[in-house]
């Protein structure tokens, strides 16, 4: 089965789509105290309420076992996850979100979202706003 090579006006938009949000993303970044590895693994821990192993989130990060290993020694060491015993096999241990990791992870997500509002205020107006509301609802159809 092929399938047909989307537009060339498409892919321009795809393009361009691509850049802005990484200027965007890139932008917030600035300000963020959670370096972007250990923020994605809280990400994982947090959203879902749940407990991994470091071979599980090595491998839902695309990452190396050996760099997932590294990552989530330093967050327990900066109390940001705990590893436990699994319940079941005792040669691998479960990582945990902590109370101070979902903090810093929420108060980053926070952080941004300030500063993504402050930037929505500040530089569109009201019309714009609600073509922005438009648009996130398309960027989720894609998602």
């Amino acid at each position: 089965m092929t399938s047909e090579a989307p537009h060339p006006d498409t892919l321009e938009l795809a393009a361009d789509l691509r850049a802005a949000l990484g200027s965007l993303v890139r932008s917030l970044r600035d300000s963020d105290e959670l370096p972007q590895n250990q923020a994605a693994v809280l990400g994982l821990l947090v959203r879902d309420e749940r407990s991994c192993t470091v071979a599980e989130l090595a491998a839902l990060q695309r990452v190396r076992h050996q760099s997932m290993a590294r990552t989530v020694a330093l967050m327990t060491e900066a109390g940001l996850v705990v590893q436990q015993p699994h319940p079941t096999d005792g040669r691998k241990l479960l990582v945990t979100a902590t109370g101070a990791g979902r903090t810093a992870l929420l108060d980053q997500r926070a952080r941004r979202e300030h500063r993504i509002a402050t930037a929505i205020e500040s530089r569109l107006d009201p019309a714009e706003r609600e073509r922005l509301r438009a648009a996130v609802d398309l960027l989720r159809r894609l998602g």
